[in-house]
């Protein structure tokens, strides 16, 4: 199987997919990709620790290194909490997450996935009122679980990226489409109107025709139907449970 894969597949593959971008790069896969052209150095990923480095070290067949410690150091894994109490809703954290962990809406509560979160820390910083903290928790011992967690992250992080594509097609396509009602609006039939209309619609087909949204494969996201009944349900029980789990590490 391995055979038919790239250096940068199978580099892939071993990396943690936290996505905390420690080592410098915007996300695992960039990493990978940088290691397999002999860009990047094989001790740049901290939440791998040294088993990453030595599994890195095995498929490129570079000698093993001790962690950078410009990369930070290695830690216990943690997810995120969001004290609920005092969170404003303002999103930033929902905009910081990569693997789009965080539920919320403008001005209502936020609250964490706490068993989709890879505990990258990147909602952090973002917050305006410290609300967020990070709380001991526990991945799988074995590697086989350990490597399934890393799939289904790595699946969320590129579906993060393709719903961020596709906003931002939506969002530029439904300013071409108000360009096309101006231009056909007797009150912009001024010939300098009309071609500053003209720019910017050939500026919209121009950055869709340069990235086309594809969806990605597996899409890991649940079937349509009865989705939104789905969501509020699993909402409600997220809810609850990071609510106890407030309540409980406030106790400790």
């Amino acid at each position: 199987m391995h055979s038919t894969l790239s250096l940068a597949d199978r580099i892939d593959a071993v990396l943690p997919q936290t996505q905390c971008t420690q080592c410098g790069y915007p996300d695992c896969r960039r990493y990978a990709d940088a290691v397999a052209s002999g860009e990047a150095a094989i001790n740049r990923c901290p939440p791998g620790g040294d088993e990453g480095i030595v599994r890195l070290a095995e498929l490129t067949g570079r000698p093993p290194l001790a962690l950078d410690p410009a990369c930070g150091s290695t830690k216990p894994f943690m997810v995120a909490l969001i004290d609920e109490a005092h969170c404003i809703g303002c999103t930033l954290c929902i905009q910081a997450c990569p693997v789009d962990a965080i539920l919320g809406a403008v001005k209502q509560m936020h609250t964490v996935l706490a068993d989709e979160c890879t505990g990258c820390e990147l909602c952090i910083a973002p917050c305006p009122v410290d609300c967020i903290d990070l709380v001991p928790a526990r991945r799988p011992d074995a590697l086989p679980e350990r490597e399934a967690q890393a799939d289904r992250w790595r699946g969320r992080h590129r579906f993060h990226l393709f719903r961020i594509e596709r906003e931002r097609s939506e969002r530029t396509a439904r300013l071409a489409a108000k360009a096309l009602a101006k231009r056909d609006d007797p009150h912009f039939a001024a010939p300098d109107k009309q071609a500053r209309i003209e720019a910017a619609l050939a500026r919209s087909q121009a950055r869709l025709a340069a990235a086309p949204v594809a969806a990605p494969e597996p899409e890991p996201t649940p079937p349509a139907a009865d989705a939104a009944r789905a969501r509020q349900a699993k909402l409600d029980d997220i809810m609850a449970r990071a609510a106890a789990r407030l309540a409980q590490a406030k106790k400790g």
